[in-house]
């Protein structure tokens, strides 16, 4: 039931994941360009994960950047890769001071050079904090190019792989899967995101554009993800008995 707050029995998930939708539409519907959207969108982006982090999640991953998108005009994506250019580094740093490693999911050769620099340099500043907390940026990413890029990295090491060694080759590997999974911008489909990872987690689909899902709206997410109950395949009995 939608509606409810956060108050001391909600239970918090672990681990969020976002799909960021409808930067373009939003920005549109304000004839504005879509460079504009996604421009609020990163600053919508940066607060929500401080939310989160203040909530008590540990990670958060968000699909900033499909393979897929890179279909999209070449003046839209340029405007993006100037967005990590300008805001990328600042971003970051404010939100992994806090003690959160960054990663980066995703192929990054699709990236001009100097963007690479920036992602790779950015990772590598975060290396200092503990392992347990993360922000999960995917950028040049698609679910079913992850799960072949395990496969081929297994192939090569000669290796019959079980469901936690193969995730071990996954870009998220050492990290908990997502237990909440959030979708904005009206759509409802998972659009080739954590396709592995996603297996269990609890689905939350809002008709709100990204850049105007408030904090508020996070609160409501996590509110509906508490009242779920997660039985793994088990069944209420069963799950009675263990509690």
């Amino acid at each position: 039931m939608r509606g409810n707050k956060i108050n001391a029995g909600t239970k918090i998930p672990a681990h969020i994941a976002m799909i960021m939708d409808g930067n373009g539409r939003w920005a549109k519907n304000r004839l504005m360009p879509r460079s504009y959207g996604h421009k609020q969108g990163l600053e919508r982006m940066v607060g929500l994960i401080e939310r989160a982090f203040d909530l008590g999640v540990s990670f958060v991953t968000v699909y900033a950047l499909s393979t897929e998108n890179f279909t999209r005009p070449k003046e839209e994506l340029e405007g993006l890769f100037n967005l990590i250019r300008t805001r990328f580094e600042e971003y970051m740093t404010r939100l992994c001071a806090r003690g959160f490693r960054l990663r980066v999911l995703g192929d990054l050769s699709l990236f001009p050079a100097d963007v690479q620099e920036i992602l790779i340099k950015q990772q590598e500043k975060t290396q200092i904090y503990p392992e347990g907390k993360g922000i999960n940026i995917a950028l040049g990413y698609g679910a079913r190019a992850e799960i072949v890029r395990a496969v081929n990295l297994a192939v090569a090491k000669g290796e019959t792989v079980s469901e936690q060694s193969f995730s071990n080759l996954l870009y998220t590997q050492g990290q908990p899967d997502p237990d909440l999974l959030i979708r904005t911008g009206k759509e409802v489909r998972l659009s080739n995101f954590l396709l592995w990872q996603v297996a269990y987690a609890e689905m939350y689909f809002s008709d709100k554009m990204f850049p105007e899902f408030s904090d508020g709206d996070l609160e409501e997410a996590i509110a509906w993800y508490s009242e779920r109950t997660r039985r793994f395949g088990k069944t209420d009995e069963q799950l009675e008995e263990k509690s």
